[in-house]
């Protein structure tokens, strides 16, 4: 492609009939005070958009205008230009064409970047026009800020290698207070992109000839990089003094907790536990942002009868609400949020946790520590003593805890917690088999709310499929003959949702009220009696029949909603 000429921008979009001329001069003259941008002015004052800017300079040049949001770019045809000049040019390459490269521009006009374009590139270009923010939000998506940790990784290594002395001076590479030390650049930049690309835990694994990187986002581990095994040392015990560990101690695993403020303005918490491999020290860290920490019921998207059964059993001034399921499923999610709607001064709350996961305003929160002998059974039954309205166990674990626990529901308290069942109607006979007397389950206990979490469709790559046989068969036990007038869907798989096919993810719910038809069953009837009753109240809302809502509406697949259902299926 030829290059392009210059363009006179105010020229050009009063030719378009975009702005008028008393608006030019108003901008020119603002231009000058300011010294800013031109089309930039134009934007701010809100003569014109950055759309139509970016129109207009396409149609001047005679080339394609393109929306880059939710477009999928192949990261091996974007990395064609290293991150560094594609953000300094303001270019991205998109595909490959017959002729040879597409690159969009947010600014073509700038001959500069033009030809150094091509001398970057080195082959023929077809130009695109693109609006800046959306550009730069490709650019953000192409790229994960994975070559700048890798840089950093490899700074890191260089600096080791250049130490000579032993541990003293390792030591003190790793508690330089400069953040341009390599080691603190290197953290950094893992919890910035951590946390851009929505990571809910970061794996830092030694591996015999690597240290492994890996980002666990939406239930699903990725790996993120892998630079040299040598830097693992200073990076666990970089991590290590942040969160006042013992760094002298590398035989047994450590647990502790910091906080980190990123460039991007953003705080976090971080809960950390490192554990002695073959290799070094495996860490693994929980990031706890406040934004996550302050979810509210009506944000956590539970189905209306699932939302008002909650909200009934929040509102009684005493009894049991337990939340069930395995690891990972949103157990502590659900309890915060019910919190945070509890949370007035007219109430006193107390919650006894395993570790403290979220800090809430307002609220006495306790840390148990069993190397001091600080259980569960002896902070609740202090707890107890405090005059508590609300108290939340982290969970119940044992049967002394189950006991105090029910035994605060009866005589005046509100009690959250959450206990490991397969499903709701399980969870009073798991109590029972712990060894509480049936009378106290049934009295105490009010709701149980079971959860899993499932990932939902990309909306950026979304597309219609069809239930292969196998699928059909399945949702058929749910649906009947109605499968053929559902309409399913998936992801194909793009850069918004790192070519996973999925963003974000939303639970699938059931629940058992103790009416007093199950608290008659439960005091008198057999185990087997109660699980039936409690199945017939659940009748049509149990957690496969939410997954599969889910995949009807075109939010999961089904794939994703069978791999959930699989985990509770008789």
């Amino acid at each position: 492609m030829a290059r392009p000429e210059r363009i006179r921008l105010g020229d050009l979009l009063i030719q378009e009939q975009l702005i008028s001329p008393a608006q030019l001069e108003q901008a020119l003259t603002a231009q000058k005070q300011s010294g800013r941008k031109l089309g930039r002015i134009f934007i701010d004052s809100g003569f014109v958009t950055e759309a139509q800017i970016a129109k207009a300079v396409a149609h001047q040049l005679r080339a394609p205008f393109v929306e880059l949001a939710g477009r999928m770019i192949r990261p091996e045809i974007a990395r064609l230009l290293p991150e560094v000049q594609a953000r300094r040019l303001r270019a991205l390459p998109l595909e490959e064409t017959a002729a040879g490269l597409r690159v969009a521009m947010a600014d073509p006009t700038d001959l500069a970047a033009w030809d150094e374009l091509n001398r970057l590139l080195k082959r023929e270009i077809e130009l695109a026009v693109a609006a800046e923010s959306q550009l730069l939000a490709a650019l953000d998506r192409s790229y994960h800020s994975t070559e700048e940790i890798a840089g950093h990784a490899q700074a890191l290594q260089t600096e080791l290698a250049s130490v000579t002395q032993e541990f003293g001076d390792l030591l003190g590479l790793s508690t330089a207070t400069t953040e341009d030390a390599p080691v603190v650049r290197l953290l950094h930049s893992v919890f910035e992109e951590a946390l851009r690309v929505r990571a809910s835990d970061i794996h830092i694994e030694p591996q015999e000839r690597a240290l492994r990187i890996r980002f666990r986002i939406d239930g699903v581990l990725h790996v993120q990089t892998e630079a040299d095994a040598k830097i693992a040392s200073a990076v666990a015990l970089r991590l290590k003094l942040m969160s006042g560990l013992d760094i002298s101690e590398k035989r047994l695993p450590q647990d502790g907790r910091f906080h980190v403020k990123l460039r991007a303005g953003n705080n976090v918490d971080v809960r950390i536990s490192t554990m002695p491999t073959q290799h070094g020290e495996s860490v693994v860290m929980r990031l706890l942002t406040q934004e996550s920490g302050l979810l509210s019921l009506d944000k956590l998207d539970l189905p209306p009868a699932v939302a008002k059964a909650l909200q009934r059993a929040i509102a009684r001034p005493s009894g049991m609400v337990l939340v069930t399921g395995p690891t990972g499923s949103g157990k502590t999610t659900t309890l915060y949020a019910a919190l945070s709607a509890l949370n007035t001064t007219g109430r006193k709350i107390i919650t006894v946790e395993d570790p403290v996961e979220y800090r809430l305003p307002g609220i006495n929160q306790v840390q148990v520590m069993d190397k001091i002998e600080l259980g569960f059974g002896r902070v609740l039954r202090a707890a107890l003593r405090q005059d508590p309205d609300v108290i939340l166990v982290g969970e119940m674990r044992d049967q002394t805890t189950a006991e105090i626990g029910l035994r605060a529901a009866l005589t005046g308290h509100l009690v959250l917690s959450t206990l490991h069942t397969n499903d709701a109607p399980s969870t009073p006979l798991r109590l029972i088999d712990m060894g509480v007397p049936r009378y106290m389950v049934a009295m105490s206990l009010q709701l149980v709310l079971a959860q899993r979490l499932v990932r939902l469709i990309c909306t950026h790559c979304a597309t219609d499929v069809e239930p292969d046989p196998h699928q059909h068969e399945w949702l058929a036990l749910e649906l009947g003959d109605s499968v053929g007038r559902h309409r399913f869907r998936h992801g194909r798989g793009c850069p918004v949702c790192n070519d996973t096919g999925y963003s974000g993810r939303s639970g699938v719910y059931e629940f058992v009220e103790m009416t007093q038809e199950l608290v008659e069953t439960m005091n008198h009837g057999s185990p087997a009696d109660f699980a039936r009753a409690a199945r017939r109240q659940m009748a049509g809302a149990s957690l496969r029949s939410d997954a599969v809502r889910l995949a009807t509406e075109g939010r999961t697949t089904i794939d994703e909603a069978m791999r959930v259902a699989t985990q509770f299926d008789e």
